[in-house]
């Protein structure tokens, strides 16, 4: 098996290592964090695919550089649900998730003031690659939480049989690597 899987995205190629998930899977590493070149051609072709719309989530903290890069050329504010809950914040509300590149359960938090941000707004959530959809669910679930709707999930990426999902906008499918 090679080391590297050869990505074409939002027309630039990169060379994406592999690495191990168990003894019978590998996944193929996609990092947008630092590739500013990536991070503007994905977020630009986004932008054309997705639903009007007024404001972006996010999942701390590999959706952040993309979902700043499409607030910023949108003019829509962002918001990002963070990992945990933060001194800052006066009424946290949390949802619990799981992720294929994050051992056991994950935590994401929003304020309760960026809930309310999000009342009757058109809510596009955001991440860098869908794969089993955990961190979707749980978007979705803290979005629920305002009056606001969900008129669209995208990523740049989806993995595995999330290519196959018709309810998410991507840019590209990613292979899972099985032996």
């Amino acid at each position: 098996m090679p080391d590297t899987y050869t990505l074409h995205v939002a027309g630039l190629t990169r060379e994406l290592p592999l690495c191990k998930v168990n003894e019978h899977l590998d996944i193929a590493a996609f990092i947008m964090f630092s590739d500013v070149e990536l991070t503007i051609a994905c977020a630009r072709d986004l932008l054309q695919k997705c639903p009007a719309f007024d404001v972006i989530l996010t999942a701390e903290a590999k959706g952040i550089p993309l979902a700043y890069e499409m607030s910023r050329q949108s003019g829509k504010q962002w918001i990002p649900a963070r990992k945990g809950k933060k001194l800052y914040m006066q009424d946290p509300v949390t949802i619990e998730d799981s992720s294929i590149t994050t051992a056991g359960k994950q935590v994401l938090v929003l304020d309760r003031k960026d809930i309310e941000y999000m009342n009757g707004k058109r809510i596009l959530i955001v991440d860098d690659v869908i794969s089993t959809g955990g961190s979707l669910h749980a978007l979705e679930t803290l979005a629920a939480q305002s009056t606001g709707s969900v008129v669209g999930c995208c990523a740049v990426l989806a993995e595995g049989d999330a290519a196959k999902r018709t309810d998410i906008t991507f840019l590209a499918p990613l292979p899972l690597f099985t032996h």
